[in-house]
């Protein structure tokens, strides 16, 4: 396909098709966009929605999530999963706080890579949806359509076979300078929608890592410490019934793992969410 007939194929869709109501596509606002971002790392649109919503009624600025008790935080990101998700933000808000990215904007992508819980991809995202710098982000959805159209079944079969810089290379020669707000809007729509249709290409991109199953995981077992910590503090006899004796090593590489990265700590032998250190 060549790049024009691929940019009109994207935007025909986008116009008649686009997630156009998408909270986050609503505003500029570096903060709510970061925020939307690392919401919807490993979690579903739909699932992000209503806990986006949620989250900026009680944490409207950078600075009022910097200044939040991280308990509070935690509790509001219950539900949500990956929960240090919520800490490597409030971390990230901080540092804002104290230099927000309108001061640093020509080097904005190296400058929100040097935030906690910020990679490559997300601070190529916030440059684009906040700021609309020109630049490449690849994610599940822009993959399927790069694959599908410039990269064929006939010439490209192989699991495993198409490398993040050939897609980088196409994506950099089909992106409308000045439009990448709204370019990669439109391009995650498609692919999300070929994804509905059946096309499934992940597979054949080297980057491709399918998610580990939940059920059993130490992701589960987190998940479970946070949720009940939320509630009150518990004794660690209290924890054990969470779930069964077999795995009762699970539990405590758990706990070991989240009093280590700050999400929870232990007051006269008991278990809690940690509070903020400023």
């Amino acid at each position: 396909m060549t790049t024009s007939a691929f940019r009109q194929t994207v935007w025909r869709f986008y116009r008649a098709h686009g997630r156009h109501d998408l909270p986050w596509r609503k505003t500029r606002d570096p903060y709510k966009i970061l925020v939307s971002e690392v919401m919807l790392q490993q979690t579903q649109v739909e699932r992000v929605i209503p806990f986006y919503r949620t989250f900026l009624k009680k944490f409207p600025t950078v600075r009022a999530l910097a200044r939040a008790p991280l308990s509070d935080v935690l509790k509001s990101w219950q539900g949500l999963g990956y929960n240090r998700r919520a800490k490597l933000l409030q971390d990230a808000a901080q540092e804002l706080a104290r230099t927000p990215l309108s001061a640093t904007r020509s080097n904005l992508v190296q400058r929100l890579e040097e935030l906690p819980g910020v990679g490559p991809y997300t601070a190529r995202a916030v440059a684009a949806f906040a700021f609309n710098q020109n630049g490449i982000i690849i994610e599940t959805n822009i993959r399927t359509a790069i694959i599908y159209h410039f990269f064929p079944k006939g010439n490209t079969t192989i699991y495993g076979s198409i490398s993040d810089r050939q897609v980088e290379k196409v994506l950099a020669e089909t992106l409308p300078q000045g439009k990448s707000r709204e370019w990669y809007s439109a391009l995650m729509d498609y692919g999300a929608h070929l994804k509905k249709s059946g096309v499934r290409l992940n597979a054949r991109s080297r980057h491709y890592a399918k998610q580990s199953r939940f059920a059993g995981s130490l992701r589960e077992v987190r998940g479970a410490i946070l949720r009940e910590l939320a509630l009150g503090e518990l004794a660690g006899a209290a924890l054990t019934k969470l779930f069964s004796k077999s795995r009762h090593a699970q539990l405590r590489a758990a706990l070991a793992a989240l009093m280590k990265e700050g999400l929870v700590r232990m007051r006269n032998r008991r278990y809690l969410l940690a509070e903020q250190v400023l």
